[in-house]
């Protein structure tokens, strides 16, 4: 049994000994809660967008920032909604084998979790206002559509990571909405470009996604979070993390072979023995010997993104 303001089957003491030594409502407890780790999935899609934006045209640099902000608060948002609707359902608890959660740990409450979560919103919706003047009001339609789904993915009545749906929703607003919502800012259209570039990112960024479920899979079986690797085993897990794997590196190799770039477009195939090696060790490893493999799938996908678009920016045709 849980309450809105912290207090569950297991006492405060007991959560916070297994939490940092932070101290509950601090600073560091909300960047704890902010998940700094994660921040490279919303900092990726960003700069390839851009450089999207820069070999089909050029580049507009405020309108960049913005995405750029834009993107930081509506995943930050997304990671205290699901601190707090995780620990709600029962999905976090003191079996959890990823790393501490502020809510579950007891640094944070629920209430102040949810406080902190529409404010971070709000400042999203009020730089999503100022994209919305530079290039209409689709920004502001998809800008709504993100929070809402943010706070769908854990929350409301149907929680979309619950029911086998949180693959596609990173897929699709971590790749094909921040890469061409970025390029769109910026051109006032999406080209060609930005929407296959969007591939490599969203299957990197579900990937990371991939190997949390794998680790929690045990303890999201009993508490009812039906992701799919929940619903198909172990092996369709992995089988899912190879398929985005080959995904991510067919694209650039896709791109080197078309007229629109040149071959500096392939350079995010030097992180290639980074994901095979990242691969082995995913079929090998469980539990919390996960951890540090989806840290290194983030990895993979900061320096993948950054090579990518480095490639793209440099690689146009004259």
């Amino acid at each position: 049994m849980t309450s809105r303001d912290g207090i569950g089957g297991r006492s405060p003491a007991a959560r916070l000994a297994d939490a940092p030594a932070i101290d509950p409502g601090s600073i560091k407890a909300w960047v704890l809660a902010a998940r700094p780790k994660t921040l490279s999935a919303a900092v990726v899609p960003v700069l390839v967008g851009t450089a999207c934006a820069a070999a089909s045209g050029g580049v507009r640099w405020g309108p960049a920032a913005a995405a750029f902000a834009g993107a930081l608060l509506l995943q930050i948002g997304a990671n205290f909604a699901n601190d707090v609707f995780d620990f709600e359902k029962g999905a976090d608890t003191e079996e959890r084998l990823g790393p501490t959660r502020a809510v579950q740990a007891g640094l944070l409450s629920p209430r102040a979790m949810r406080s902190g979560m529409w404010v971070v919103f709000a400042a999203a919706l009020a730089v999503g206002l100022y994209l919305t003047s530079v290039a209409g009001i689709a920004i502001l339609v998809i800008g709504i559509a993100s929070i809402l789904s943010a706070i769908a993915y854990t929350g409301g009545p149907y929680p979309l990571g619950y029911h086998g749906l949180g693959d596609v929703f990173v897929f699709v607003f971590f790749g094909l909405v921040a890469v061409c919502g970025t390029a769109f800012v910026q051109l006032g259209s999406v080209p060609p470009l930005a929407v296959w570039a969007s591939l490599p990112i969203g299957a990197l960024a579900t990937a990371i996604l991939v190997v949390n479920n794998l680790r929690d899979i045990e303890t999201d079986r009993r508490a009812g979070k039906r992701t799919l690797a929940v619903r198909f085993g172990e092996r369709g897990a992995l089988v899912e993390y190879a398929l985005l794997l080959v995904l991510a590196y067919a694209v650039p190799i896709g791109l080197a072979l078309g007229a629109a770039l040149r071959p500096l477009v392939i350079l995010p195939i030097a992180t290639l023995p980074m994901a095979v090696s990242l691969f082995l060790a995913v079929k090998r490893e469980r539990g919390r010997a996960l951890n540090p493999l989806l840290a290194r799938t983030a990895k993979l996908l900061l320096v993948f993104g950054a090579l990518f678009t480095a490639g793209i920016a440099l690689g146009r045709t004259p």
